[in-house]
């Protein structure tokens, strides 16, 4: 059955009380705003190692929005903190961008607690849907591995059903893979009714200079120049605004489809180049470097990357309703605006490595 599209997802959470595990991240935060607007209430739990007060400030006084500050690899943090709720949204995660995850990929490692209590604490205090965030690090290396291929990604194609779709991207893929896996077992028992969101390559404002978009646009506003692409720049990803990611998340949240688990893909399915989307990057700005340096030393992550949307359409008629062009002028007039960008190279570099 197609559940309703659009606007009309959010009437869903009209009168609920929802908890958003890493809500004061860039999505996390985003999904806040949206379900602030309809919940009686939304609990917030972030420990703010990466996440941050400000993106939640608009919310202080507001009485909807209640902040629980604990670390959820601590089981009883997450049995204290978590109580009966009508949905939870788990996006509560150790990550970052491509050279956190590759260059800590012990520190991943701490997902598989934080799943693992968080899923214990819902069970125990009957909470009767949670939309889990997945990602689509999830998916086997090598359906990604040819730089030029445009072919997309179907849920199918990950999971431990078979040998051939159980060889994720790096750690953080790993316990990603495994992050479902619990999930699906549990409501396999009867214990949960879940559904894992594999998440691609969201971006726009809120997000840090880790992640390639934001890192795009600041060396841009640097004018850093030879400017550096890590890798060949052909590496294709489909970037996916974070209000549409935040739309899909929703629409798991309000799922009434008879079934104990689902895993569904939020991202697009057109894939841009690395390259691309800095000459987009280029154009708003207004500068062009003389030259472009492709550091192939740094992670530069799969060569190839989009969403077969064919299982999210079917089932909630969603489509990235905010194109590449747009997403981007967005984000970088946010991120021009903001007062704690990066303002030197130095400064930059460092970031691209941290949370």
């Amino acid at each position: 059955m197609t559940q309703p599209s659009g606007a009309g997802v959010f009437t869903a959470f009209e009168g609920l009380t929802c908890v958003v595990t890493g809500g004061a991240s860039f999505i996390g935060s985003a999904l806040v705003d949206r379900l602030a607007t309809s919940c009686r209430e939304v609990v917030v739990i972030d420990d703010f190692s990466s996440g941050t007060h400000a993106n939640l400030a608009q919310h202080e006084g507001s009485g909807v929005v209640r902040v629980v500050e604990g670390d959820l690899t601590d089981r009883a943090v997450a049995h204290s903190a978590i109580g009966r709720c009508d949905v939870l949204f788990h996006l509560a995660a150790v990550h970052g961008g491509r050279g956190f995850i590759e260059r800590y990929p012990a520190a991943m490692l701490a997902n598989l607690a934080i799943d693992q209590n968080v899923l214990q604490a819902c069970v125990a205090s009957g909470v009767p849907r949670v939309v889990h965030a997945s990602s689509a690090c999830a998916y086997p290396v090598r359906l990604q591995d040819a730089e030029g291929d445009t072919g997309l990604l179907r849920e199918d194609q990950a999971g431990f059903d078979t040998p051939a779709g159980s060889f994720p991207d790096g750690t953080y893929g790993w316990v990603k893979l495994m992050g479902e896996y619990q999930f699906k077992v549990a409501a396999d028992a009867g214990l949960i009714t879940a559904r894992s969101a594999r998440i691609f390559t969201a971006y726009g404002a809120r997000e840090n200079e880790s992640h390639a978009a934001i890192a795009l646009i600041a060396k841009a506003l640097l004018r850093v120049d030879p400017y550096p692409i890590w890798g060949s720049g052909d590496q294709t990803r489909n970037f996916t605004y974070v209000d549409d990611t935040v739309r899909g998340l929703l629409h798991l949240g309000a799922d009434t489809r008879p079934l104990a688990y689902d895993v569904v893909n939020i991202g697009t399915s057109t894939h841009h180049t690395v390259t691309e989307f800095a000459e987009m990057v280029f154009g708003l700005v207004g500068w062009h470097p003389t030259a472009i340096d492709h550091e192939m030393h740094h992670p530069r992550g799969v060569a190839n990357r989009a969403s077969d949307n064919a299982k999210i359409r079917a089932a909630f008629g969603w489509e990235p309703s905010i194109g590449l062009s747009d997403g981007i002028h967005h984000t970088l007039r946010w991120y021009e605006a903001l007062p704690t960008r990066a303002r030197t190279q130095a400064e930059l570099d460092q970031r691209l490595f941290a949370r």
